[in-house]
């Protein structure tokens, strides 16, 4: 017999944007989906690698939080190496591919090892600095041209292939990347050959995430901005008369928790909605589960009870993940959720409502308020004897079970699930804390606020808690760690809006001689108008001037330029939402 030849793999190169995850197109989420090997660049933002399958394996290319840089002959050969074992490859790249991204250089690789490939294109920071710095990089009267240029060259390259002169005389606007050490070089090149030193400027560091910083200046003054500042990579530069056209506060800056960082607590599987609505109110969110959901340790007594459900006059659910597991189980075991029959569905809130629906089932009642208590307080009313089947999880309170039973009707309960607290905290996330750049942690039941203790104990002291109810409010208080926000409905949209509450009240109680110290834009702080030379940004202040940690921030990301230049220039790696799992 013939020895079967092995497949060989693909590999997609795949552009991740400047750092918003919403960014990233549909087709490099469809290339992520497939992909069993990911390749990606340190400044990608972590959430888009959940679009990656659970078992893909995920290679971070290197930098101060994740390992030595890999060169760009490294990551060829990692390329193809994973390609020829017959796996689908994903590389993922800031940015897009084929703007000083090296592209070329890794597509030849593969062509001469005989590696089928793909490019997928993505939005490069030019074009989102256009959209969330608010500069019309292009316009019927100022600029009818576009320049990309790097701001860095390759250090073997025998001589510049800027032409200053051609760049001085262009018609439209200029946009330098990787020009922050090199700024006052390139800028006075410029200069020299006739360009304005009055030309308006614009530096805008961490596009499109939620610390997003912009500094206005002029091509005259941007070399000595950047040193006063002491501004880091990343960050783009815009030079042109465009610039004196974006508003003073864009409407990314504008929204009401731009700047702020929210660690989101809750089972990744059941925090997306929560994570969805806080990034839509300008929140960085990161995830850092605190408990683990799972199946029961045996199905034993769920099969035995599913086998009688036509003796229960009620099934009350106290959690979605109990509906998930349990109507799971009976359409595995019977094959049709028909086998409900008459009995009758009891949600304890909205959310465990909604999950019925995906079932195609409709909640008897939901309490208006959504808690053990109500939901115990109406059920307990029903005739003398009714017999009750309580889906709930291995841990959890007995409010329920206890007020039925003493009521006077029968009680039968059933772990459907398993819940079980996470051991160890993501080692950024506790870095996170400690440094005071996460404001806030979400708390959405009390084995959550248990979790948080045993996770971070007296660090949590550092944040914001967000309580979803009075019950979980009422432990962390018997835990020593009250909370600053309380949802009102107990839902997760009235918790992203409780700290929304929160946040604004804080902003109003804050004596105007701190705004600017706060990171307000200078000229509200101060009461002026727009000038040339404001600096609007989030709630992180840029770096304090240190020239030299600033050089070497550059150099650093230099190197990483060498072999991707978008990649280290023109976006970011704030808060991971790939914490844990």
């Amino acid at each position: 017999m013939h020895e079967q030849t092995k497949r060989t793999g693909k590999v997609y190169l795949v552009g991740a944007g400047p750092g918003d995850p919403g960014l990233i197109t549909l087709r490099g989420v469809q290339c992520l989906h497939r992909a069993e090997v990911v390749l990606y660049d340190y400044l990608v933002n972590p959430a888009i690698l959940e679009h990656a399958p659970p078992e893909a394996e995920l290679v971070c290319l290197g930098s101060h939080r994740c390992g030595r840089v890999l060169s760009q002959d490294e990551i060829n050969a990692a390329m193809v190496a994973a390609a020829k074992a017959g796996r689908t490859v994903v590389r993922l790249k800031g940015g897009d591919p084929d703007i000083f991204a090296r592209r070329a250089e890794e597509t030849e690789a593969l062509g001469r090892a005989g590696i089928d490939f793909e490019t997928v294109p993505g939005v490069t920071a030019a074009l989102a600095a256009a959209g969330y710095a608010g500069i019309p990089i292009t316009h019927s009267q100022h600029a009818s041209a576009l320049a990309l240029i790097t701001g860095h060259e390759r250090h073997d390259k025998q001589q510049s292939s800027l032409n200053y002169a051609a760049l001085a005389g262009f018609p439209g606007t200029l946009i330098f990347y990787m020009g922050i050490t090199s700024a006052a070089k390139w800028s006075e090149m410029l200069i020299r050959h006739g360009r304005s030193p009055e030309t308006p400027t614009m530096i805008v560091r961490r596009c499109t995430w939620n610390d997003q910083e912009t500094i206005r200046c002029t091509l005259g003054t941007v070399g000595r901005k950047i040193a006063e500042h002491g501004v880091r990579p990343p960050a783009i530069i815009v030079v042109g008369e465009v610039v004196g056209l974006a508003p003073q506060a864009s409407w990314f800056a504008a929204k009401r928790l731009f700047g702020k960082r929210v660690l989101v607590t809750r089972p990744r599987a059941q925090a997306r909605a929560l994570v969805d609505r806080l990034e839509e109110m300008g929140a960085l969110v990161s995830i850092q589960p605190a408990i683990r959901i799972g199946p029961p340790p045996n199905w034993g007594e769920i099969d035995a009870a599913l086998d009688r459900l036509d003796q229960y006059d009620w099934l009350a659910f106290s959690s979605s993940n109990g509906v998930q597991y349990l109507l799971d189980r009976l359409e595995q075991k019977h094959g049709d959720l028909r086998r409900l029959g008459r009995v009758r569905l009891a949600a304890i809130g909205p959310g465990t409502a909604e999950e019925l629906a995906r079932y195609r089932l409709r909640a008897d009642f939901v309490p208006d308020e959504y808690r053990a208590e109500a939901l115990a307080e109406v059920l307990a009313a029903e005739p003398v004897a009714t017999r009750f089947l309580l889906a709930r999880a291995s841990r959890g309170r007995e409010v329920l079970a206890e007020r039925l039973t003493a009521a006077g009707h029968t009680v039968e309960q059933v772990v459907v699930y398993s819940s079980s607290d996470v051991e160890q905290a993501d080692a950024e996330v506790l870095e996170a804390i400690e440094a005071g750049s996460i404001d806030w942690v979400t708390v959405t039941s009390s084995s959550i606020a248990r979790s948080l203790v045993r996770l971070f104990g007296e660090r949590l002291g550092r944040v914001k808690l967000a309580s979803i109810s009075p019950v979980t409010s009422a432990v962390l208080r018997e835990l020593g760690y009250p909370p600053a926000a309380e949802a009102a409905p107990y839902t997760m949209e009235a918790l992203a809006e409780a700290i929304d509450r929160s946040q604004q009240s804080a902003s109003a109680r804050q004596p105007s001689s701190d705004l600017l110290a706060q990171g307000a834009p200078a000229n509200v702080a101060q009461g002026q108008g727009a000038d040339d030379e404001s600096h609007v940004h989030g709630d992180a202040l840029l770096a304090e001037g240190d020239p030299q940690r600033q050089v070497q921030a550059e150099q650093q990301q230099q190197q990483h330029g060498d072999r991707d230049p978008e990649e280290a220039e023109g976006f970011g790696h704030g808060g991971s939402t790939t914490l844990d799992g």
